[in-house]
């Protein structure tokens, strides 16, 4: 035990914003970490600084793409467990580029399951899916408004969308990723690989530079304090279930701690009904929380865009223990916190307090 403990976690993507906050978890712990992240979204060069300064000697940076199965195998070898969430994560981008797309997220996922299989096949593996492989779930019949949101017009899906729910992958992220999914749950079944699969949802928290292609909700607050107008795809009234990173994180290491009671499972992960908000809901939360008025304009619908997603998290509250502890009022707090002391000036910092 103590040799496995003295040996890193790697984490594949670990200066993303998810990957940072568990390997900050992790190194907080005492535990080595292993990075391995080809740092080339916006953002994460900050973030892998970030980690170096907190804990030194502690984090090792591998700059390195999962493209590549060499340094896959290399990163893989001496590692206790892998956290898998290095990815191609837009699903825009998947549709301007859907080679590259499957590149990364099918192909490379497949060189981190080989490189386990033949190098490590004792090391857990935790791989991040998403709720994108359940495809659009409910037709535009099927949904009723309800003030500000969509609701479904069943009851049975009252506590969310369960992992019992059809796959119906919609758009070229959602077909490597969820094809990226499949891979490791059957190398689970077949070659016996201690693998768990998390379909997350809607994660935000500091260390998130969103984007309008990915990570909506902080790019809803970053664009509000910014005093940007927000564009809406769709009519707004789309609902998601939000899921602070620290609950997020909490979740992936109870699992990588009891990874002999879930190995072989598949999991939603996400802040379930009690933490879901259409993007109008949210508006005027972010307005409460900024003391302005946001302004905002519509355009069409997405591919694959869910008119409603609200995870049902009572297998992993079943199997762990685990539910969410931050409420969305606090989570957003936390993100407001954060992104204005790293992207608004002293004086607009000054004007918020």
């Amino acid at each position: 035990m103590t040799e496995t403990l003295n040996r890193p976690v790697l984490v594949t993507g670990g200066c993303g914003f998810i990957g940072c906050n568990i390997a900050d978890r992790l190194a907080s712990r005492g535990r080595n970490v292993v990075v391995l992240d080809n740092l080339v979204r916006p953002g994460v060069r900050e973030n892998a600084q970030w980690l170096k300064s907190r804990h030194g000697e502690r984090i090792a940076i591998v700059i390195a793409d999962i493209r590549d199965p060499i340094s896959v195998i290399d990163a893989v070898r001496d590692a206790s467990a892998v956290i898998h969430l290095a990815a191609q994560v837009a699903v825009t981008d998947s549709i301007a580029d859907p080679v590259a797309d499957f590149e990364i997220n099918a192909r490379g996922t497949v060189n981190v399951l080989e490189a386990i299989r033949l190098h490590n096949p004792s090391a857990p593996l935790l791989f991040a899916s998403t709720n994108k492989v359940y495809g659009r779930l409910i037709d535009d019949t099927e949904i009723v408004r309800e003030g500000e949101r969509y609701r479904p017009a069943s009851p049975v899906l009252a506590d969310g969308i369960s992992e019992n729910a059809p796959l119906d992958f919609y758009s070229p992220y959602g077909c490597s990723k969820g094809t990226a999914d499949q891979y490791v749950r059957d190398y689970a079944r077949v070659f016996g690989l201690k693998a768990v699969v998390m379909r997350m949802s809607c994660i935000y928290g500091p260390r998130q530079f969103g984007t309008e292609d990915q990570g909506w909700i902080a790019h809803f607050l970053l664009s509000a304090l910014r005093g940007e107008r927000l564009t809406i795809y769709g009519d707004g009234y789309q609902v998601r279930d939000a899921l602070h990173v620290s609950d997020a994180v909490d979740a992936w290491l109870a699992a990588l701690d009891h990874i002999a009671l879930v190995r072989g499972r598949v999991f939603n992960l996400g802040g379930g009904p009690a933490n879901s908000i259409s993007l109008r809901e949210l508006i005027g939360l972010l307005s409460e929380l900024t003391g302005h008025e946001i302004a905002y304009s519509f355009s069409d619908w997405r591919p694959g865009d869910q008119p409603w997603y609200v995870t049902d998290t009572r297998a992993l509250h079943t199997a762990l223990g685990w539910q969410p502890k931050t409420s969305l009022q606090d989570g957003l707090l936390s993100l407001h916190q954060w992104l204005a002391l790293r992207f608004i000036d002293a004086s607009k910092r000054e004007a918020l307090a």
